[in-house]
């Protein structure tokens, strides 16, 4: 296949669909966590679960970066810009993100705090230039597939000696929060959901590579298949963890191979190496504080940490407690199961992360999934 369209041939995927139903075993079920937030966006709006047997159940994970980011760190966003002299950066889908007592950074403001939505790390380094008076911070936030970026800001920003540029970072690391799901399913209030399988991430793989899910594959005997975000990428990986599982294997096996390796990209690790280090742990909407998977700034680049500059003590916030995102985040619960979801919250009006991010469960859900429900509902 050469173009996008190949990926999303409806004969091909209707195919894979009895290829699947004909190898599934009747006497079992399948639960399958797909990771990444692009995976959940995929199957929600090419109706694939419609074209799965009953016997194999799609489980949303944590795969979104602006999902899994707590309201205590958005909390100390929004204290930072309400600083005097402080210019915020950041993206355009963590303006809505809801901190403590429904604060934003989009109510931050207009209450006249400096938050200007960027594009890319360079805007915020032109910004810098542009604007030497002011203390520009970029809000660092994504998985592994965006820390590069950050990482090559920083350089930037030391090669072009900016003393007024710094990041308040929130890089996080996939495997951990993996490893943390499989280590910790039972969490009294969240409940327990029972894997078989993980769909791997697809771009964070093409920086770190397959390698670092062998070890908790093994440990924990649960197969993982890196997956491309095309409809038919999808339903080839859950081909090949339905034959995994009935195999009894637990390897990881990589679909995405026009653009995953083994070793990934080793410039791209090199350069996050060189200039980030592990928190000892670091705090997940729906996770809780899970060990080695956040990142900082090492001392040797200090002067460009926001929260060693502006002294930033760690608050932590809790969830409105009528939101399910922590549940959902963990795949104990599904959007559907919210109370809030399509009422108070929505796209517009967002209670939770989830409803924010075009990659979160309860945005995919909205966009997609709940016209399914209703033409489900008409025909019972």
């Amino acid at each position: 296949m050469k173009y996008v369209d190949e990926y999303r041939n409806g004969d091909i995927a209707r195919t894979l669909a009895d290829v699947i139903a004909s190898e599934v075993v009747d006497s079992r079920g399948y639960r399958f966590m797909e990771f990444c937030g692009g995976h959940t966006h995929a199957i929600s709006r090419y109706g694939l679960e419609d074209l799965l047997p009953g016997s194999i159940r799609m489980i949303h994970g944590p795969g979104c970066p602006v999902c899994v980011l707590p309201a205590g760190r958005i909390d100390m966003a929004i204290r930072l810009a309400e600083q005097r002299n402080v210019t915020l950066c950041v993206y355009g889908d963590l303006m809505r993100v809801p901190g403590s007592g429904r604060s934003s950074l989009l109510r931050a403001k207009a209450r006249g705090g400096d938050v200007r939505m960027i594009y890319s790390t360079l805007d915020a380094i032109r910004i810098a230039e542009q604007e030497p008076n002011r203390e520009v911070v970029f809000f660092a936030i994504g998985f592994e597939t965006t820390t590069p970026p950050t990482a090559m800001a920083i350089r930037l920003a030391e090669k072009k000696q900016l003393k007024n540029f710094t990041i308040f970072c929130n890089h996080v690391l996939t495997p951990p929060a993996v490893q943390n799901i499989l280590e910790s399913p039972d969490i009294r209030e969240l409940g327990r959901v029972e894997i078989d399988g993980f769909i791997g991430p697809a771009h964070v793989s093409t920086v770190i590579g397959t390698q670092p899910y062998e070890g908790f594959a093994d440990k924990f005997a649960k197969p993982v298949v890196i997956a491309g975000f095309e409809p038919l990428d999808v339903m080839q990986s859950i081909l090949m963890l339905v034959r995994q599982v009935n195999e009894d294997r637990h390897v990881v096996e990589n679909q995405y191979i026009r653009a995953v390796t083994r070793d990934g990209n080793l410039r791209a690790k090199r350069e996050v190496a060189d200039i980030f280090e592990l928190r000892d742990q670091f705090e997940w909407r729906g996770l809780g504080l899970v060990p080695c998977s956040g990142l900082r700034l090492k001392p040797a680049y200090a002067a460009f940490d926001a929260e060693r500059r502006f002294d930033m003590p760690e608050l932590t916030a809790a969830d409105n407690p009528a939101c399910e995102c922590g549940a959902i985040l963990r795949g104990v619960k599904k959007p559907i199961d919210c109370r809030l979801f399509g009422t108070v919250c929505t796209p517009e009006t967002p209670m939770g992360s989830c409803m924010v991010s075009s990659e979160g469960a309860c945005a995919a859900h909205w966009s997609y999934g709940r016209f399914r429900d209703m033409e489900r509902r008409k025909a019972s």
